[in-house]
């Protein structure tokens, strides 16, 4: 590849991007250092406040598969510049990105914040790590709150990472952030009504 970019945008690629306009904007991209291929201290801080994100795989076929991650914040781990990597709890056992990655490493995250309406993708290789006990135990919540089972480790490498703009973005909002907003509006109601009811007993 030229270009960090020329994993996504190959040359069927480009030619649609210079049939529908946009190819000199992404060239001048590409000669202003395309994407990055290391994770950088914004995107790792990024990483670190999600609580979800999607893994894609395929399989020798070609056949897509996308699947949610979740956990508690912070469980996709950054453990090097080029290296991600979770705690895979146990499921449904379909074990379908398993089987993919078996036979074709090639993987994908996509990471959305819609609180913030922001949005990252990374292009990369995977691989299921199942024998490694203490990789593993080191990759859960420290806190021991979250109550699911670790069954082995998925390991993600990066290739190229890409930002999106917010364009069409719907912003919503995690339960437990507005219940902690809600709860705050309900303490300075209380200390306003406080207030009043002082100022009130003063004029009486």
């Amino acid at each position: 590849m030229a270009y960090s970019s020329d994993i996504a945008f190959t040359d069927v690629v480009k030619s649609i991007q210079s049939r529908k306009g946009s190819r000199d904007l992404y060239a001048q991209m590409e000669q202003n250092g395309s994407w990055d291929t290391e994770i950088m201290p914004d995107i790792a801080a990024y990483i670190a406040d999600q609580q979800s994100f999607f893994l894609a795989t395929a399989n020798a076929e070609g056949q897509p598969y996308i699947q949610h991650r979740g956990g508690p914040v912070g469980f996709l781990k950054v453990l090097d510049k080029k290296t991600l990597a979770f705690a895979d709890f146990k499921g449904n056992k379909q074990f379908i990105s398993q089987g993919n990655l078996s036979e074709n490493s090639k993987s994908f995250i996509f990471l959305i914040d819609y609180t913030n309406r922001t949005r990252v993708k990374i292009w990369g290789t995977a691989k299921i790590v199942e024998d490694d006990t203490q990789l593993l135990t080191e990759l859960m919540p420290e806190d021991g709150t979250y109550r699911a089972r670790p069954e082995q480790v998925l390991k993600f490498t990066v290739e190229a990472l890409d930002r999106n703009c917010p364009q069409h973005i719907p912003q919503r909002f995690e339960r437990n952030d507005v219940e902690r907003m809600l709860s705050e509006k309900d303490a300075q109601i209380a200390q306003l009504e406080e207030r009043i009811r002082t100022l009130t007993m003063k004029t009486e």
